[in-house]
């Protein structure tokens, strides 16, 4: 292979790790815009429980749609964080690809906090440290995830070999 494909190559790999991160990045960004205010998603999900859970109070109703976005909050994390462990693993740079996990925690830190920070700036949101904390465990429990079973795959390899 010569030098001029291998420096493509290259590029093209770093693309495909990189960018699914950046695009998902975006998505967390757009989510924290005043269009994802709990006020809008109250509009979709308030008639959707309502049609499935007629019974609901609007106190019940309001603590379901509280606890969604919670849990939207700690799954766009996870999948950030998935996303984070697939680019650092696969790095050129191999600080990156051995220090993969902390590294992944602290872009999820930074990450978490900066989203925060930019919702003070929009006027239908709030910020919340505690959303941080949401944000960062959803991340570092899948960089944890991706981290067992690296870790499991090859200890069967290990013992695959040694029989």
């Amino acid at each position: 292979m010569s030098a001029a494909s291998q420096v493509t190559s290259v590029k093209t790999n770093r693309w495909r790790r990189y960018l699914p991160l950046l695009i998902w990045m975006a998505v967390i960004f757009f989510a924290s815009t005043g269009e994802f205010s709990a006020a809008n998603t109250n509009l979709l999900i308030k008639p959707v429980l309502r049609w499935f859970f007629p019974h609901l109070s609007n106190e019940q109703v309001a603590a379901v749609h509280f606890f969604i976005r919670k849990c939207a909050h700690f799954t766009e994390y996870a999948i950030l964080g998935w996303l984070v462990a697939r680019a650092f693993i696969a790095s050129t740079h191999g600080s990156l690809r051995r220090h993969w996990l902390a590294d992944g925690v602290v872009f999820i830190g930074l990450y978490a906090l900066s989203d925060e920070f930019h919702q003070s700036f929009v006027a239908s949101r709030t910020a919340s440290i505690y959303d941080s904390m949401i944000d960062m465990s959803g991340g570092v429990v899948a960089l944890i995830l991706v981290a067992f079973f690296r870790w499991r795959r090859k200890r069967k390899e290990v013992q695959s070999q040694n029989l």
